[in-house]
């Protein structure tokens, strides 16, 4: 095993022919132990994201890479990590929301309908121009780590240094039935008629029935899942990205990529907060033997010895060669702006029907079509 030194780490960020990733494969377990039942999430259409290879093996996403990196990147507002980036909250007028909260980071819609605009744009047109990355990372660092696509206004794409995601092996689906029965019965008390309570109990689209008045029986939900295969979390910062990276000097740029896979190192080596939904809380498996390794060019791998504190302490002292960018608080919060959301509103609305336009002769792309969601969006709990 590889004991890792700060100059060690240095030379992994700009060493051109250099390892090419550090990846970390974790076993975890349910709370409730072995083949205990969990819950993944569940998306529009599908429910659960589970796919079958080609031996008849089912792999379920518990977590996904852009759900795990909106889960990763708040770490950064409390201490003894927010030191290390700029803390920019945009104000509503109601409340306050911090950058690191939105879904598609620094280029999300709440940043284009701020203050902040100018800058988040001018920060994605340097880099697009030079491919110098300096002003996004004094601007939203994180937005560098776990990777944006400015889709919506310069179409400035940066992948991601940090990806991790949880898949269950081998699973089964379970399904569950209730019956909701009401406390009293209603209609002998004359709120409603027998004749409605006999046309409406059972039926969980009855008006009664959502208001909770009436019996209501539900069969064949969703149950969660048994994993035969165990589960796994996968971590990768992408030392290849990280050196694409640039700055204004050869110094600049080597501070630059420094800074940046020490943060990657931070998130990437916190301890994992494993209540990932309701139905599904998830500890890693005692004794598993869980190792950072670092992937050679030639495909070997050899273990090092990388601990979450070694790698905040490594962290801190990078930032402090950077110089954090400034952060914007409280009163220095920028300002959501009312008429920036109505002018980019109205774009988005001129963009659709313009592609509608366009493919009313099978030609062009049809409304909406790659225009850029963020994969980084909530899902369904």
């Amino acid at each position: 095993m590889t004991n890792v030194s700060e100059d060690y780490l240095d030379q992994l960020a700009n060493d051109p022919l250099g390892p090419v990733a550090l990846h970390l494969k974790q076993k975890l377990l349910p709370v409730e132990g072995e083949g205990g039942v969990i819950f993944p999430p569940t998306y529009a259409d599908i429910g659960y994201n589970i796919d079958t290879l080609s031996d008849g093996t089912k792999v379920a996403t518990i977590d996904s890479v852009g759900s795990q990196a909106n889960r990763l990147e708040p770490l950064f507002k409390t201490p003894p990590y927010s030191g290390l980036i700029p803390q920019i909250e945009v104000d509503y007028g109601s409340g306050k929301v911090s950058i690191l909260e939105v879904g598609h980071r620094l280029g999300d819609a709440l940043v284009r309908s701020s203050t902040l605009q100018k800058e988040a744009q001018d920060a994605f047109k340097e880099l697009l121009a030079s491919g110098n990355a300096q002003k996004l990372a004094k601007l939203a660092p994180t937005s560098l780590v776990f990777g944006v696509w400015d889709s919506r206004d310069t179409q400035a794409k940066i992948p991601r240094l940090v990806q991790s995601v949880i898949r269950a092996w081998g699973v089964e689906v379970l399904t569950r039935s209730a019956q909701y029965n009401p406390p009293i019965d209603y209609s002998a008390l004359e709120v409603f008629s027998e004749e409605d309570k006999a046309k409406q109990e059972g039926d969980p689209k009855s008006p009664l029935a959502k208001r909770g008045f009436v019996h209501v029986p539900s069969g064949s939900a969703l149950g969660g899942i048994v994993c035969r295969n165990g589960i796994e979390q996968d971590v990768t910062i992408n030392l290849v990205a990280l050196r694409r990276l640039q700055a204004g000097s050869d110094e600049e740029t080597k501070t630059l990529r420094r800074y940046l896979l020490g943060l990657a190192l931070v998130v990437a080596t916190a301890p994992m907060d494993g209540f990932l939904r309701q139905g599904c809380l998830l500890v890693p498996v005692p004794d598993s033997d869980a190792k950072w390794q670092i992937v050679g060019r030639d495909g070997k791998r050899s273990t090092i010895a990388m601990a979450h504190d070694f790698a905040t302490d490594y962290a801190v002292a990078k930032a402090a060669e950077f110089v954090v960018g400034e952060s914007r608080l409280g009163d220095k919060a920028v300002k959501f702006s009312k008429d920036l959301a109505k002018t980019d509103a109205a774009s988005g609305d001129k963009k659709v029907s313009a592609g509608a336009k366009a493919g009313k002769g099978g030609k062009g792309k049809k409304p909406g079509a790659g225009d850029g969601a963020s994969e980084d969006v909530a899902e369904e709990a």
